[in-house]
C-alpha cells in the first residue's frame, strides 16, 4: 500500500471553496485513490486505471444520476 499521507491529493475545481467534496490522488503506478474530503483519515478508495476509466466514463455519461 503506498504511503498516502505523502499523496499529491486535490479536488476538482467546480467544488469551489467548500470541504463536501471528493479528492483524488494520481498515484506513482497509475492507480487512483478516492477519499472523502471530510474525512480524510477514513477509508480510501482504490482503482487500477481500467477501473478509473470506467468509473469516469461512467460519471460522464450519467449512470450515478
Amino acid at each position: 500500500m503506498p504511503d498516502l499521507d505523502r499523496a499529491p491529493w486535490r479536488k476538482s475545481s467546480r467544488s469551489g471553496a467548500g470541504n463536501a467534496c471528493v479528492e483524488i490522488a494520481m498515484l506513482a503506478d497509475g492507480r487512483r485513490a478516492i477519499r472523502d474530503s471530510k474525512h480524510r483519515s477514513g477509508p480510501v478508495l482504490m482503482l487500477n486505471p481500467t477501473a478509473w476509466t470506467a468509473f469516469t466514463t461512467r460519471i460522464r455519461i450519467g449512470k450515478f444520476d
